[in-house]
């Protein structure tokens, strides 16, 4: 067992060399993979006005293909989780007494646009580099509250006696920066809101409370009007609930490892076969 690893490794062997040689860093490489995490943050009717809500984190993997020296075209995954309470207002909403958390996943596609023009050559690409990017994504949520020691999915419960989808449309758009590390790795700082096409993130946007007696059952009375809670026994009739003219929205900011696969995809993936050996005649002796 033994004598069969070593000579496995040995037959490895110049296929590692072969790995960190010069030549093989010179091979075209147009696709690379990146992960990193995060914050998260969410805008909507449990957060003050102009200001976003709590910090929460998020995790993100995704693949970018590079198709020319300036263009480029990514795909991600990512994970996060925002919250807002009531807790928070500098206003009278403090007296709704609404709050709620969600974990979200989105999946993206998105194209981005450098400021600089990066050489034909990619380990020759500047050492620092910004950029604008601008997509479409599909994001899932489940927004959620804590209630007498239990945690409730508000969705189901339907506490304005709205029928709303999880999934969603996101139009992500931001800017970024890219600073290389060495030839095969950059780092990538970006920053990135989501604009929605829902307003119910956080469960809330009807201006009026709804009549509890068309709600479907007592935990979802008791989760649509919370002022009783602090000893605000106000009425359905009285008092705003949500503002039904904004939707909600959410803010990702990043910092990534990025790695350049070795391998080149597209129109001129034929190009690498020059990198795949040696060019011949570099050894052979000069002729006069």
């Amino acid at each position: 067992m033994v004598k069969k690893l070593i000579v496995g490794i040995i037959a490895m062997l110049p296929f590692l060399a072969d790995a960190q040689s010069f030549y093989a860093i010179r091979r075209p490489r147009n696709l690379a993979v990146h992960g990193g995490s995060g914050t998260a943050l969410y805008k909507g009717e449990l957060v003050n006005p102009k200001q976003l809500g709590r910090v929460r984190y998020n995790l993100v993997v995704g693949a970018e293909y590079l198709f020319s020296r300036r263009f480029t075209v990514r795909s991600e995954l990512s994970w996060f989780r925002i919250t807002g309470s009531d807790t928070d207002a500098n206003d009278d909403r403090v007296t709704r007494n609404l709050s709620f958390f969600s974990n979200s996943q989105e999946l993206n596609a998105t194209g981005a646009v450098y400021f600089l023009r990066e050489p034909k050559q990619f380990y020759k690409r500047s050492s620092v580099n910004g950029y604008a990017f601008l997509g479409v994504g599909a994001f899932r949520f489940n927004p959620k509250t804590e209630y007498k020691g239990e945690k409730y999915a508000l969705q189901p419960l339907r506490t304005e006696g709205v029928d709303y989808s999880r999934f969603q449309i996101a139009i992500p758009y931001g800017v970024g920066v890219k600073i290389t590390i060495d030839v095969l790795h950059d780092l990538i700082i970006e920053a990135g809101y989501r604009t929605t096409f829902t307003d119910y993130l956080d469960d809330i946007s009807v201006r009026n409370y709804p009549d509890p007696t068309t709600l479907s059952g007592p935990i979802s009375a008791a989760l649509s009007n919370r002022r009783s809670e602090i000893n605000l026994d106000l009425p359905y009739t009285v008092g705003i609930r949500g503002n039904p003219k904004e939707n909600d929205g959410y803010f990702l900011m990043n910092i990534k490892y990025q790695y350049y696969l070795p391998i080149q995809i597209g129109p001129n993936a034929e190009a690498k076969k020059y990198y795949r050996k040696k060019r011949k005649g570099v050894n052979k002796p000069f002729k006069k």
